[in-house]
């Protein structure tokens, strides 16, 4: 990968994009063809690190020569196992070199636009990725966990088929194809840190990648309480019965039908029924009706849990999917407020078109009686704590409570400030004012 910066005169935590010479996307991987000047690679910097972009002239992009061709030889060292993929190390793994012909292609070539990140944060912001590079990155997610060799996926078919999914996400506050890239991204990161490659077998890894990336698609912004109470046709379709998590099943399946977008079409019958099967089980688990249910199904079969149980691990995978589809309150505060923010658009333009038509109005999503404090306090103490602590009792190098008990501390320290103001508006004047350490944190670090 080194060889590859130097070629695109990239910076060491730049991202790359490979191309074959019809123009699709490739990896940077062990499985890199030979080929010559008549079928030359197009290599492309795509995302910069904005800490070494001081180091380039201000106003320039990185140099290269469109059009000249390099032969190099590709060596790279094997990846330790035992941590995930980061950001800074999207390459394969190589164990002898072989020659390649690539066209350099500068930044800002009208290809992508050019996006930056903090190679520092557990996740970049959301609005720091374009849809296009989330391709990549999800692409690489299923590369670097050896699913396209195991399962012998083409990378054309996976890619015309994160670009069905693509498609199929809508453009909402909240349950849009970023909410689907961070929720794949941390089922992507939980395999890892937990080293689920040596305990559960590649089947049920690419059940749960292809689960984390489907579990939202088609969502309309309206919550299963709204079906039901409006009687819209997938309420009627789904008799009532999980009607959102039935259609993003639905709607993943007709993406796989199709021959150029599916995946799964070259396994065999009975690996296509397992996996058909788990994908369901994760996706319908999303229903937060089904919250405590499965959390108490889990607790049971902790203390005697075996990964050779089937039951057990359908139980795991569908802890992990719901850990991953709200975990964003796991991650750093920059990161996760922007997301409540958006979350909580999507629950006061339902809770609106609620009051519109008559219908029940959930309390929770009711923008003249919710706060953000108010919101997260509850939901981090009885859903996310609960569910998390359990996860870690299985997996103790997860901790991920801890970061959920700062963020619990930090916005009930945000709601306490109003109160203490609005106490000391109505004390006498020779009263001592409150506690200054009862000021709201506006940071959260150690995450």
């Amino acid at each position: 990968l080194d060889l590859f910066r130097s070629a695109a005169e990239a910076g060491p935590h730049d991202i790359l994009k490979l191309y074959n010479p019809k123009g699709n996307i490739i990896n940077i991987s062990p499985s890199l063809e030979p080929n010559g000047p008549a079928s030359c690679y197009k290599l492309e910097v795509v995302a910069a690190d904005c800490n070494s972009e001081p180091s380039r002239p201000s106003g320039s992009e990185p140099r290269s020569a469109p059009g000249s061709l390099l032969t190099v030889s590709v060596c790279r060292p094997s990846r330790h196992h035992g941590s995930p993929l980061s950001l800074q190390a999207v390459g394969g793994r190589r164990d002898h070199g072989s020659p390649l012909v690539l066209l350099c292609v500068p930044a800002g070539s009208g290809r992508t636009q050019r996006s930056w990140f903090s190679s520092g944060s557990p996740l970049c912001p959301r609005r720091q990725w374009e849809d296009a590079e989330i391709m990549v990155l999800l692409q690489l997610m299923y590369t670097d966990l050896d699913l396209l060799s195991t399962f012998n996926i083409e990378p054309e078919v996976l890619q015309q088929f994160l670009f069905e999914v693509y498609r199929r996400y809508n453009n909402i506050p909240f349950h849009n194809f970023k909410h689907c890239f961070c929720v794949t991204q941390m089922m992507y990161g939980l395999i890892w840190l937990t080293d689920l490659r040596s305990k559960v077998e590649n089947v049920d890894l690419l059940i749960m990648l292809t689960s984390a990336v489907c579990h939202d698609l088609d969502h309309a912004g309206y919550n299963n309480a709204y079906q039901i109470n409006a009687r819209t046709e997938l309420a009627l379709r789904y008799n009532d019965i999980s009607p959102l998590e039935n259609h993003h099943c639905a709607v993943a399946f007709e993406i796989l039908q199709k021959k150029e977008s599916n995946i799964f079409r070259n396994l065999s019958s009975d690996q296509y029924k397992r996996i058909r099967e788990g994908i369901i089980k994760c996706i319908l688990a999303t229903d937060m009706t089904r919250h405590n249910e499965i959390l108490n199904k889990f607790k049971s079969i902790l203390h005697g849990f075996d990964f050779s149980n089937k039951e057990h691990k359908d139980l795991l995978m569908m802890v992990l999917i719901k850990v991953s589809d709200i975990s964003n309150e796991a991650r750093p505060m920059e990161v996760a407020e922007p997301w409540l923010d958006c979350l909580l658009q999507e629950f006061f333009n339902q809770s609106d078109v609620e009051k519109l038509e008559g219908l029940p109005v959930s309390p929770f999503m009711d923008r003249d009686k919710v706060t953000k404090p108010s919101s997260q306090i509850g939901f981090i103490r009885f859903v996310l704590l609960p569910l998390f602590v359990e996860l870690a009792n299985l997996f103790p190098c997860l901790e991920m409570e801890k970061a959920l008990d700062k963020e619990k501390q930090n916005w009930a320290q945000n709601q306490e400030a109003p109160e203490a103001r609005q106490n000391l508006d109505q004390k006498p004047q020779n009263q001592k004012p409150s506690d200054p350490r009862r000021t709201p944190r506006t940071d959260v670090s150690g995450i």
